[in-house]
């Protein structure tokens, strides 16, 4: 039980990737009516709409009108990950995770250290602010038109695309070029859900009284830079750029790190 409890929301989140997956697979194999789509835009129950913020961002950016259902469908997903900090899409939804957790799992069995090149990870709002300009310039959804995650769907769901070799070429990248490259570093989507993680109620608390600086957090931790505050004060994991994994609350023995509710009076843009 023990070991079950080290690794419980790890669990989870493979729990809930994993039905969203099938979901998805029932629908266009099955008939089920439970979730059609994508996660772009997605159907439940064949009424509720769901749309990506960031993939309608782009549409917009195209120059092209969506309907006003559209518009309330992403505002609908927009608020639910406000709630839950943005980037808890990145880790507990999107089927790259598992595929970037596998990679540094390897990483550290094969102990590979060095990387070949260094990114700083504001690259990803750069690739953001890119994706939206393409968009703008040649009147399509540039990201959605190379998405990995795109990509990985199709090849799982459908059986058809170039998914397989773009999870090839995210696993080499990871693995050889850039630890956490494309989820850390590079996916404009992780970024945009990261601006809207600032404004998140669901965060990691840390108390400082009961930590013993142990790092077991920061050894798992897929955004170390997010864990400033871990042995230094008490308070919030605030950052945007945390994907609440909850992996650090895993792993710590002296239960020093749990989830807690934001204060919304104390919420600041960009903190």
């Amino acid at each position: 039980m023990k070991g079950l409890r080290k690794y419980r929301f790890l669990i989870l989140r493979r729990l809930v990737q994993f039905t969203i997956m099938l979901l998805f697979f029932g629908a266009n194999y099955l008939g089920w009516s439970l979730l059609k789509g994508d996660y772009s835009s997605a159907t439940v129950l064949g009424s509720v709409k769901l749309s990506d913020p960031f993939a309608v961002l782009q549409t917009l950016a195209t120059g092209f009108l969506v309907g006003t259902d559209i518009l309330v469908s992403a505002l609908i997903i927009l608020f639910f990950y406000t709630l839950l900090s943005g980037r808890m899409f990145c880790s507990w939804v999107c089927p790259v995770n598992p595929v970037s957790d596998f990679v540094r799992w390897l990483r550290s069995k094969l102990t590979i250290k060095k990387k070949l090149v260094k990114l700083p990870g504001w690259v990803r709002y750069w690739v953001l602010g890119l994706s939206l300009i393409l968009s703008l310039i040649f009147g399509v959804a540039a990201f959605e038109a190379i998405s990995p995650i795109g990509f990985l769907h199709r090849a799982i769901i459908f059986g058809a695309g170039v998914g397989w070799p773009v999870v090839a070429v995210i696993l080499f990248f990871d693995l050889g070029i850039v630890k956490n490259g494309w989820c850390g570093h590079l996916c404009p989507l992780g970024a945009f859900y990261s601006l809207i993680g600032n404004f998140g109620l669901l965060k990691v608390k840390h108390d400082v009284d009961k930590c013993t600086n142990c790092n077991k957090c920061f050894q798992v931790c897929p955004e170390k830079q997010v864990l400033s505050i871990v042995g230094v004060k008490s308070g919030l994991i605030i950052s945007g750029e945390c994907t609440n994994c909850a992996r650090c609350i895993e792993v710590c023995d002296d239960s020093a790190l749990k989830f807690s509710v934001r204060n919304m009076k104390k919420i600041k843009i960009f903190s």
